[in-house]
């Protein structure tokens, strides 16, 4: 069975599980996961999940964008006793390897020796395509200000729905239920990667109105280009 990736939020950042991820154990539509989900939220039975916009392709293979919760354990073990009691062993099962991922800082044991083999084949590559960019970025380290998340995609190689996309899918932004804007985790603020500048824009009938952009410090750079695998930054 093909599983969708989830969202393991290390650095202190809890584990959590989306609901397209769900909606494939469960053999269930995403959409009506998605409702359900929904109506466990507004009996107060889970606490109301945040989203993330993801892309992917519809029947035709047409780009889409899809809006996607993400679970903590419990309230993921609630869901799937709603909608297919008798998948539970499966979302137990799957948060047991989650869990295992994040005791290892997402490393995943080969099982076989190709398996193995292939690992330190692709690390080694890696490796190698990543020493000079890392050389490079490194010196943006020392560097002042910050950039917006497209302009660190430009630097980066990438488009920049790839970049909101990584960054969502691995714990730096997010966006608040309702809301258009991306927001920087917390624990990526406190550590120096990201931070937030307020704007005051003027309306047409003299009012203002204040918005606030997610940046990206010449610090969060560098640790971007060692964390995003050069087959994801190589996709422009």
């Amino acid at each position: 069975m093909n599983i969708p990736a989830t969202t393991p939020l290390f650095n202190g950042e809890p584990i959590t599980m989306s609901s397209r991820e769900i909606a494939e154990l469960v053999e269930s539509r995403h959409d009506s996961v998605k409702r359900a989900v929904e109506r466990l939220a507004e009996k107060g039975v889970i606490i109301q999940p945040p989203t993330v916009d993801e892309q992917d392709t519809d029947a035709m293979g047409r780009s889409r964008t899809t809006s996607v919760y993400h679970l903590e354990k419990r309230d993921s073990f609630v869901v799937v006793a709603q909608l297919s009691p008798e998948f539970t062993a499966r979302v137990v099962d799957r948060w047991q390897e989650l869990e295992e991922e994040k005791a290892t800082g997402g490393f995943r044991i080969p099982q076989t020796l190709g398996d193995a083999l292939q690992l330190a084949a692709d690390q080694a590559r890696q490796i190698e395509v990543m020493r000079d960019d890392v050389s490079a970025f490194e010196k943006l380290a020392k560097a002042d200000g910050s950039l917006t998340t497209t302009e660190a995609a430009k630097n980066l190689g990438m488009r920049p729905k790839d970049l909101f996309q990584w960054m969502s899918s691995n714990g730096w932004i997010y966006k608040r239920p309702g809301a258009a804007a991306w927001l920087g985790y917390q624990t990526r603020c406190n550590a120096g990667d990201l931070e937030h500048k307020t704007t005051t824009v003027l309306r047409a009938d003299g009012s203002e109105r204040i918005t606030e952009q997610v940046r990206i410090t010449a610090q969060g750079l560098t640790k971007l280009v060692k964390l995003i695998p050069p087959a994801v930054r190589e996709v422009a």
